[in-house]
């Protein structure tokens, strides 16, 4: 397959994915953000209490964005999809951790705005990973098209041939 078959990075499909993601994202931030202030208060050290948080907002972020922004990319079950989703999310989590450390423990900032910080340096990374391989299309090399997703997504697969 050439690259000239791949549908360009601004193409209407794209953009709509990019702002389903977005808008999921600030779902996520909600849920994260609203969890260290309450682990926080419960004395829960910060950055357990930071990974905690973005933990469940990752798996708030998966439902979503499963059932809702890349619905028409997904294969395979659901399980599979958030195991996969959840591993690549991981790489988002120790940015975001590590920016949130750097934040309080050298810059001096408060706790939720270097969160905030982080969830942003962790956004782009994120969206990416999610694009490319969270809910990636296996193409059919025959037409340079994704291949036909399953008529129903909680069956059994079959395999073509």
């Amino acid at each position: 397959m050439t690259s000239s078959s791949r549908p360009p990075i601004f193409s209407p499909a794209y953009f709509r994915h990019f702002v389903k993601f977005g808008v999921v994202g600030a779902t996520g931030v909600v849920v994260n953000e609203g969890l260290l202030i309450l682990f926080q208060s419960a004395g829960v050290y910060l950055l357990i209490a930071s990974a905690a948080a973005i933990e469940i907002s990752i798996l708030s972020n998966f439902v979503l964005n499963d059932l809702w922004t890349f619905r028409d990319r997904r294969s395979g079950n659901a399980a599979s999809r958030l195991v996969k989703f959840n591993l690549l999310m991981l790489a988002g989590l120790v940015l975001n951790l590590a920016v949130l450390y750097a934040g309080v423990d050298y810059s001096g900032i408060t706790a939720v705005v270097a969160n905030l910080v982080g969830i942003a340096a962790a956004f782009f990374l994120r969206y990416a990973l999610s694009v490319k391989y969270a809910w990636m299309r296996i193409e059919s090399a025959e037409e340079g098209q994704p291949a036909p997703l399953p008529e129903t997504l909680t069956g059994p697969q079959t395999t073509r041939g």
